[in-house]
């Protein structure tokens, strides 16, 4: 029985990859019977051992390939036998994931967007880092102005670059850009340099501008009404008062009918009154600072702070909690995606 036979016949004997394991080191281990056949192949002449050598190449292909068949067989059985033990309790219940949810800003900032395009708005975006000019020259705020200090902004090291004051900058950009009338809003992240336990160095805003060739301070205190009506759910009392913006002329603050108790701040009842934004007609130097004709074009613009409308809103009452990380208290409100 040749070599190649004997292989072939104990491989059907094999019923387990340990075995196969033993068999293969067997015939073409270093010190296996191939490797005893190739040893001997140095006393035959030469036209023998071209031969010869041959031969035991072709068994030594044919045990390798053999072998890589079987030990792939071995381990289908492997593991279907795997598979079978490992069977799936359907019954038994889920783990408990714990899934986040959005985070207050990102949803009240949804809220007023759908409120405000509903009304005819859209929203748009900037940079917050600004120059000089599209955050304070271009809306008429003068070079001595208190907001231009350094204790009041944040400016690089050219003094010429900041991290915007507000989101006025891109409803500046905006109009640069286009062509009036525009109704658009810019809600995002402003920063200044006031830290303590009622503001922070960075917080969020979102203002609404108007621009046609009619608009009118009646026209925005019904925006104002609609959108204050449908973000609190309720008619809201309003009280405007006589205030200045370089910005705006007229200008006016807004504040809201309620009653302010010692732990909250009731919005059911009145008798007391809080400030929720500013707003305004705009000024004909912003107009004309973005080459837009004054004696053609009116508009008006509000401006209010997305963390005071969600604390109002949700009883928020730790302006910190909003920059803390803290999943739980995120997680509380459990706020689902807007649609």
């Amino acid at each position: 029985m040749t070599l190649k036979n004997t292989f072939s016949t104990e491989l059907k004997s094999i019923d387990g990859s340990k075995e196969l394991e033993e068999l293969r080191l067997k015939y073409i281990g270093k010190k296996g019977l191939i490797s005893l056949e190739l040893a001997k192949i140095g006393k035959l002449t030469a036209d023998e051992r071209k031969a010869k050598g041959q031969e035991i190449n072709k068994i030594k292909t044919y045990v390798n390939d053999e072998i890589t068949k079987k030990k792939s067989e071995f381990a289908k059985i492997e593991i279907n036998n795997l598979m079978k033990n490992e069977v799936i309790d359907l019954t038994l219940p889920e783990r408990k994931t714990n899934i986040g949810s959005i985070h207050p800003i990102s949803y009240v900032i949804a809220e007023v967007t759908k409120i405000f395009t509903k009304l005819g708005f859209t929203a748009v975006e900037g940079p917050e880092i600004e120059d000089d000019y599209h955050n304070f020259t271009a809306l008429n705020i003068a070079e001595n102005h208190p907001a231009r200090q350094m204790h009041d902004t944040f400016y690089f090291a050219d003094l010429k670059t900041l991290l915007r004051t507000h989101t006025s900058s891109v409803q500046i950009r905006t109009m640069q850009k286009g062509k009036p009338p525009f109704a658009i809003i810019a809600p995002g992240k402003t920063y200044r340099s006031d830290s303590d336990a009622t503001h922070t160095p960075m917080f969020h805003q979102i203002e609404a501008l108007y621009i046609a060739e009619k608009a009118s301070m009646g026209q925005l205190k019904f925006v104002i009404q609609q959108f204050l009506d449908q973000f609190f759910g309720k008619n809201i009392e309003l009280r405007f008062r006589s205030s200045f913006f370089p910005f705006t002329e007229p200008s006016a603050e807004v504040d809201i009918g309620c009653k302010i108790l010692k732990d909250k701040i009731d919005l059911t009842q009145t008798g007391d009154y809080l400030e929720i934004m500013g707003c305004g007609l705009v000024h004909p130097n912003v107009l004309e600072a973005a080459n837009i004709d004054s004696n053609k074009y009116r508009g008006f613009a509000l401006g209010m702070g997305v963390e005071r409308i969600a604390m109002l809103k949700y009883g928020m009452r730790d302006l910190r909690q909003f920059f803390s990380a803290n999943k739980n208290w995120i997680t509380s409100y459990n706020f689902k995606p807007w649609q």
